[in-house]
């Protein structure tokens, strides 16, 4: 009855709990949208402006009598409207995050918290100085090659929808590319890896940086060599973070009390020969100790089956039957730890 009475009550519970979960979600998302919107407003007036200063690396460059061009009918407004609307997400960011924080915040632990807030930031502010390296170093550089690096005879005439895909993927890159620390410090705080195993895995990763630039970027080595040494400068400043957190997490571990010795996995010792004879006597005589034992039992209940009218002590023939038997148990057992015992060389 009580179980029964209890189900539907647990029943109830539960999914009052996913409701609230799941309008708790849609809360924190039309919260999310409502800001991207607002900032897209703020910003669309101007989308022609914001887009003249994203060409303003390629400008420069561009021989004279050069201009951007628009192929498509519709581009000259769907462009800088596609580039606000972008805008305004990347400007959003850090609200964004908060919502999500907001979201999972009651359902971590304090240690996750601790490390969860620093890593939020962090990443946020590594990803815009990934996009500003792009815009201030890269582009420039870039630019400067792809222009002069035209055949003869051929005017140099970007359209602005194809530039505007490029100098995208470009941000995404760099910014991704800025976020090697916290991915370094993220594996090494989920006990996935040390940082003395990072280091020892760096021509690896020196290669990987170059092969992750070459995919990234355009085909040129200029790009190629700006994402792939910042992304190995950053990965090295990951290692430094990553041992100043191994230290700290084991000083408040010593602090708190819960440093135990690290796991090892070492198999258990092997058993020597002396120890195997040793445990075969010791299980020789316990069996021996049973057997007397059942013995006495056994003389016990046979005495008082013999009727409850007189209660006789055992005979002195019981008695010798009983222990003979026990005796010869135990030389039994004796004699097969004697046969286990190994000969020494």
């Amino acid at each position: 009855m009580n179980h029964d009475s209890e189900s539907p009550q647990a029943g109830n519970e539960a999914e009052g709990t996913l409701l609230s979960h799941l309008v708790e979600l849609r809360t924190r998302l039309l919260r999310s949208v409502l800001a991207i919107l607002l900032v897209f407003l703020v910003l669309f007036p101007f989308a022609n402006p914001i887009y003249t200063f994203l060409a303003g690396p390629l400008m420069v460059h561009l021989p004279e009598g050069s201009s951007m061009i628009a192929i498509e009918v519709a581009a000259p407004f769907l462009i800088p409207f596609k580039l606000v609307l972008m805008l305004a997400i990347v400007i959003s960011v850090p609200f964004l995050l908060y919502q999500a924080w907001a979201f999972i915040a009651p359902g971590l632990y304090r240690h996750e918290k601790r490390l969860a807030v620093p890593m939020l930031v962090s990443s946020t502010i590594l990803f815009y100085l990934g996009m500003a390296f792009a815009y201030f170093v890269v582009f420039p550089l870039i630019f400067a090659f792809f222009t002069s690096s035209a055949p003869e005879g051929v005017s140099v005439m970007t359209d602005i929808s194809r530039y505007l895909d490029f100098v995208i993927l470009l941000f995404l890159a760099f910014g991704i590319a800025f976020e090697v620390p916290i991915a370094t410090i993220l594996l090494v705080a989920m006990g996935l890896t040390t940082p003395q195993q990072l280091a020892a895995k760096r021509p690896y990763v020196i290669v990987g940086v170059f092969v992750v630039g070459m995919i990234l970027t355009p085909p040129d080595i200029i790009s190629q060599t700006l994402l792939a040494l910042p992304m190995w400068l950053l990965f090295e400043i990951g290692i430094v973070l990553s041992k100043i957190l191994v230290k700290k997490k084991a000083a408040r571990e010593a602090e708190e009390g819960g440093d135990e010795p690290p796991p090892t996995n070492d198999p258990p010792d092997r058993p020597t020969a002396t120890q195997e004879a040793s445990d075969l006597s010791a299980k020789a005589a316990a069996a021996a100790a049973k057997a007397r034992a059942k013995a006495a039992t056994a003389a016990a209940r046979a005495r008082q089956g013999r009727g409850n009218e007189t209660d006789r002590p055992l005979s002195a023939s019981e008695m010798d039957e009983a222990l003979d038997q026990a005796e010869a148990d135990e030389r039994r057992l004796r004699g097969g730890s004697d046969n286990a015992k190994p000969q020494d060389n």
